[in-house]
């Protein structure tokens, strides 16, 4: 898919959804393609801009890389398991909140 192509508006639901993961710093698994080919990564979402009359996801990949993706290259996004829950059932029982093996006694 080439960068040069028109810009077809994404829905807004989309749209919604990244400017709630940027406000969030949740990270994602976005599937997109580009003039390279189709990818697949588990990102971080920096910011959600317009520019060019295209909207455009500026992301971090796990490998530092930050680049941009054209919203209607997305193919595909999910929010990636979080690991918050795991966390605070964890918590050290010395700042004075309860752990999950305290809920279980």
């Amino acid at each position: 898919m080439s960068e040069q192509s028109p810009y077809v508006p994404v829905a807004c639901v989309l749209h919604e959804r990244l400017e709630f993961a940027v406000l969030r710093r949740l990270t994602l698994q976005l599937r997109w393609t580009d003039e390279t080919g189709s990818h697949a990564d588990s990102v971080q979402p920096l910011d959600v801009t317009t520019r060019d009359g295209a909207e455009w996801l500026l992301l971090r990949r796990p490998d530092g890389e930050v680049m941009e993706v054209r919203l209607d290259h997305i193919e595909a996004l999910d929010e990636a398991p979080s690991v918050c829950a795991d966390s605070l059932s964890r918590t050290d029982a010395h700042a004075g909140l309860r752990t999950k093996a305290d809920a279980d006694a």
